[in-house]
């Protein structure tokens, strides 16, 4: 008769580890318990975080204004006299009326370049070229050398080629290419960056309204950037159209010297933090390595199931995003027929509810994180559902409200609200997968992200083939809708706010 055998002392290390494990995993979901409650905040009204915060919402709002101006200028910039052309497959069977409010006399200025509409494409385009290229290697930098040299670069670096872009325009229109594709890997660093930074900096209590605060910067400056590259150039001043490059390149090197002067990478390294704050940082976020140089997992990140759930919601979200930026002023004047002026304005709207919502829908997910009334996970998926969903069902409202002018701008306003939601959801959930390599992690969905964004107007090209009709337009909105409700659906199925546990190990041995 065989006696069963007794559990060795080290077979019940071993169970013991293993429950210890699952209990970890299971408190990290739950962030009221990460925090240790004799340890608190500073009362401070001003903290040094904050400070991180307000530099970074106003480096991106230069960042996105420096990106938008060249899609205002270019209208100054071209001899629309010399290269007009008949469009002769306008039809008028399926489009809407022209009101007879509008205005159809107001002509845009003639600039001083013969540029085509497939040249234009070329001029608008180069700058995503560059951009694509940085995002991995800006997040993976950030995490060696910190993310203030990188971010602070990136964004002087943006601002030099901003600042060029007229003379270089002048030129030769190759320079002129090569320049929009400087500033764009220029740019291309800064969210990567700034991802790196939030992982050392921001409590996880505190993440998803951080992040809405600072990433809203490029909504805020998107909504500065539209009309006030439109009013300067229809200056005389300098031929107006150069305006837009120096003043808001000009802003840029401004920002750099509060930037330097204010931030640093962590708060260990800070001088003038006050010492609670500091260790209130540091015991919520957990061990932390200033200066890693370790090899990098590259296998185990691209084979991390969540992270792909982040990167195919980011690519449909992207699809969506830049469908809205990039065609629907199209739309607006083709279809519905508003003037330039209208255009310009309107445009900006959704913008603005973007900024407002994303900020106010961050802050009630981290109260809800706070009172533990939704998990981490939990949190991620219902509000990426709500920045994926709800403006999807935006763009399928314009499809089918037709010719309704009014009820299409109030629909974009008020779904564009909710498109900052991603904040919560998707934006942040690479901290939660590795704080350790977040900042390469968003490089890389954010590269696929951007591709996927720039296939749409491809695609859109192909279904309206220069016939402006409601029904092709129909199809370029539900494409749109579909893919981004549909990623999020992948995204909901496989995402996950547990540290990785590749990434646990590294950051823990390389801590100690």
């Amino acid at each position: 008769m065989v006696l069963p055998r007794e559990p060795s002392i080290n077979t019940l290390e071993s169970d013991s580890e293993e429950e210890e494990s699952i209990v970890e995993e299971e408190d990290e979901d739950d962030l009221t318990k990460i925090i240790p409650p004799q340890i608190e905040d500073t009362k401070r009204i001003l903290k040094a975080r904050h400070v991180l915060g307000i530099l970074g919402f106003l480096g991106f709002a230069n960042v996105y204004a420096m990106r938008v101006n060249l899609s205002v200028a270019i209208v100054a910039m071209i001899n629309h006299t010399a290269t007009a052309t008949t469009n002769i497959t306008n039809n008028t069977y399926d489009n809407c009326p022209v009101p007879t409010s509008a205005n159809t006399t107001i002509k845009p200025q003639d600039g001083p370049f013969l540029w085509d509409e497939e040249t234009q494409g070329i001029v608008l385009g180069s700058f995503f070229y560059g951009y694509v290229l940085t995002q991995v290697p800006g997040g993976r930098l950030a995490e060696i050398f910190g993310g203030k040299i990188v971010f602070g670069c990136g964004l002087l670096t943006t601002a030099f080629f901003t600042l060029l872009t007229p003379v270089a325009a002048q030129t030769n229109f190759t320079f002129f290419i090569i320049v929009r594709v400087l500033e764009g890997m220029g740019e291309g660093v800064t969210f990567p960056a700034m991802h790196a930074m939030l992982a050392r900096w921001i409590p996880p209590l505190e993440r998803s309204k951080f992040a809405a605060y600072v990433y809203a910067g490029a909504n805020f400056g998107t909504i500065l950037s539209l009309p006030i590259s439109g009013w300067l150039c229809g200056l005389k001043f300098m031929d107006g159209w150069p305006l837009a490059f120096y003043v808001f390149g000009g802003l840029g090197i401004v920002w750099l010297a509060f930037w330097i002067y204010f931030i640093y990478d962590t708060p260990s390294s800070h001088p003038r933090i006050c010492r609670q704050e500091q260790a209130f940082i540091l015991a919520s976020i957990g061990p932390q390595d200033d200066d890693d140089r370790a090899p990098v997992p590259w296998l185990r990140i691209i084979t991390c199931v969540p992270l792909w759930a982040i990167l195919v919601t980011m690519c449909g979200q992207a699809w969506a995003f830049y469908t809205q930026l990039t065609e629907m002023p199209t739309y607006m004047s083709e279809i519905l027929h508003f003037d330039i002026q209208q255009n310009s304005i309107l445009s900006a709207v959704p913008y603005f509810t973007s900024w407002i919502g994303g900020i106010l829908i961050s802050m009630f997910a981290d109260w809800l994180l706070t009172k533990g009334y939704l998990s981490l996970s939990t949190s991620y998926k219902i509000f990426n559902s709500i920045g994926s969903i709800i403006p999807s069902l935006g763009l399928l409202g314009v499809a089918w409200l037709g010719c309704d002018r009014m009820l299409i701008q109030v629909v974009l306003a008020f779904t564009g609200a909710f498109s900052g939601a991603v904040y919560a959801g998707s934006s942040t959930n690479h901290i939660a997968l590795s704080p350790k390599y977040a900042g390469t992690m968003y490089g890389i969905t954010n590269a696929a992200g951007n591709i996927c964004g720039f296939l749409a107007p491809y695609a859109i090209g192909l279904i309206t083939q220069g016939k402006e009709t409601l029904g092709q337009w129909r199809m370029v909105f539900y494409l749109a809708a579909g893919i981004n409700m549909g990623s999020n659906l992948f995204y909901v199925a496989f995402a996950s706010a547990l540290e990785q546990p590749w990434s646990r190990s590294q950051r823990l041995s390389s801590a100690n």
